[in-house]
């Protein structure tokens, strides 16, 4: 079976490229074998034509000269043929004649021609097609000497056959040009189908009308129903968080009054933590629920973001450091949901913070991609767990206990969701130079 792998790096990447592709290669190439054909088979024929016609008035001419016995008799009859015939003739008659022919490089109309002479003149002859611009040399041996003939080459050549290959030429460019701007306004609304459906994955929500063929537009409406069914179920889901969100935070301070207004004991203390601590997870849950999905993007300059996160994570006496690296520093913004990479990053350096020493956060900025990194010196997580880890509620060994100090479990996890309304993706692995975890956040621009 052929292999025919090499020729995708050849073929356009893009839909209209690759359909004008398939309209113009078929067509392109039955108009140059057409062309080439017809081409071929008027020039030869009508050559040959042209051509039977001067030879006959050579053959006649030759006939004629050597006829006449002396050479002033030859002189005046090559004056009156030369004058009848549109030639010019004259006679060598010490010369010698090499049969033979001088042409151009793909010169059909000039091997028909030296073909169609051959035939109607049966003596030894040399053709020059190349020695004077427009004229042909024609040499003919004959019993009185050399007969040389200067032959216009219109009178035995086809001209202008290049008319044809222009006015295809002409008609394809005009056609081509109709179909590209066809092709374009139909592959236009995929297009635009493709940008919508793209910046919802990244969090956005632009406007899109379906338009163009049938088929297009049954896609956009699912892509719009769509779309309008997540909408709702996210605002149905956050108006209910929040209203659950008051319902259970109602009781609880309730009790954290009672507590106030009782007398200190022990038991207070610890139901006063047990209170703070539901609390606590009561947020994480809230937070993991809600994904603040909600929430708008806007442009966000993500070196600040990082900065005051690391500014607020060293005044709680933690040892940290940040990184920047940007490609673009005439474009320093990014569309981002401030409030949700914000809790993303502030969970992924606390839970370095909880389990190193020293943490490092770097940003990185290029013109398609922005990447936080945070990375510790703790005891990192098993590669076999990584992916465990950004599930929600998952317990790993009591070394990296996503239980300890009250949490639930949800910072990983909140963070990966964040990251892929975004569009983006959360990774875990080691750090090649702290030894801990690191964690990439990467979000496409």
């Amino acid at each position: 079976m052929l292999d025919f792998s090499w020729l995708k790096k050849y073929t356009p990447r893009n839909l209209l490229g690759r359909a004008l592709l398939i309209l113009f290669v078929p067509v392109v190439g039955i108009q140059i074998v057409t062309a080439a054909v017809f081409i071929n088979r008027h020039v030869e024929g009508v050559t040959a034509q042209m051509t039977q016609s001067v030879g006959a008035e050579l053959n006649y001419a030759i006939q004629i000269i050597t006829r006449e016995p002396d050479e002033d008799a030859r002189q005046r009859q090559m004056e009156t043929i030369s004058a009848l015939l549109g030639l010019t003739i004259f006679l060598d008659e010490d010369g010698t004649v090499e049969p033979g022919a001088e042409l151009r490089s793909f010169d059909i109309s000039g091997r028909a021609l030296v073909e169609t002479l051959q035939d109607s003149i049966d003596r030894p002859m040399f053709v020059d097609m190349t020695a004077i611009d427009k004229i042909v040399l024609v040499e003919v041996a004959t019993p009185a000497g050399v007969v040389s003939a200067l032959i216009p080459r219109r009178r035995v050549i086809a001209s202008n056959p290049h008319q044809l290959v222009l006015w295809i030429v002409f008609a394809a460019a005009i056609f081509a040009t109709i179909s590209t701007l066809f092709l374009r306004n139909q592959i236009r609304p995929i297009r635009e189908l493709a940008h919508a459906s793209e910046a919802f994955g990244k969090g956005r929500s632009v406007k899109f009308k379906p338009r163009g063929a049938e088929e297009v537009r049954r896609a956009g409406n699912a892509f719009l129903a769509m779309r309008t069914r997540i909408e709702r179920q996210i605002g149905q889901r956050t108006s209910m968080l929040s209203g659950v969100s008051h319902d259970l935070r109602t009781p609880l301070t309730r009790m954290r009054l009672a507590i106030s207004l009782a007398d200190p004991s022990p038991e207070m203390e610890e139901l006063a933590h047990d209170v703070q601590e539901m609390e606590r997870m009561l947020d994480g849950f809230l937070a993991f629920a809600r994904g603040e999905g909600a929430e708008p993007t806007r442009l966000t300059d993500p070196i600040e973001l990082a900065r005051t996160q690391v500014t607020n994570t060293r005044r709680a006496g933690t040892s940290i450091s940040l990184t920047v690296q940007s490609s673009t520093p005439d474009e320093p913004e990014v569309q981002l949901r401030q409030t949700a990479i914000g809790r993303a990053l502030a969970n992924l350096i606390s839970n370095a913070a909880r389990y190193g020493d020293t943490v490092r956060v770097s940003v990185a900025l290029d013109r398609l991609t922005l990447t936080f990194t945070v990375e510790d010196d703790g005891v990192g997580i098993p590669e076999a767990d990584r992916e465990t880890a950004l599930k929600p509620f998952t317990r790993l060994d009591v070394a990296r206990n996503q239980d300890s100090g009250g949490s639930v479990g949800l910072g990983l996890s909140i963070a990966a969701d964040v990251a892929r309304s975004h569009g983006g993706t959360l990774t875990l692995s080691e750090s090649p130079q702290m030894g801990g975890l690191m964690a990439t956040l990467r979000i496409p621009r």
